[in-house]
């Protein structure tokens, strides 16, 4: 594994962890200002509609993810990796619990300082069963 391919990876272990940290300052770092989600049946979400969303449930939930990576693949300054995961998110008061688990493919751009963000990031997270 090359060391770009470390840093990806990397990147995406962090994130894991930041999202279970709730620390949205730190996530949104780690995308560029351009980020743009997409997922099942929503309009396409920009990384300001991302840093809305993630804290309207700041507080209430706690996330916690797993992450496959099935390919990862670099060329130049732009990255690709498809991965397979699962996201659990736990009410922090009851016991509510809601889980997606699906594939995702993420697209990586290396800025100006040598450094990989999350550019675009297609989830085909869905309810299980």
């Amino acid at each position: 594994m090359n060391s770009d391919e470390q840093a990806i990876r990397k990147l995406m272990e962090e994130w894991r962890r930041l999202t279970r940290e709730g620390d949205l300052e730190a996530l949104i770092t780690l995308m560029t200002d351009d980020a743009m989600f997409l997922t099942c049946g929503n309009p396409p979400m920009t990384r300001q509609d991302f840093a809305a969303g993630f804290r309207d449930i700041a507080g209430k939930v706690r996330i916690e993810s797993t992450q496959d990576v099935k390919e990862l693949h670099v060329a130049g300054d732009l990255a690709y990796a498809w991965s397979k995961i699962s996201v659990a998110m736990i009410a922090k008061e009851g016991d509510k619990r809601m889980e997606r688990a699906g594939h995702a493919l993420s697209v990586f751009r290396k800025n100006a300082g040598g450094r990989w963000q999350l550019s675009r990031d297609a989830n085909l997270m869905l309810k299980p069963g």
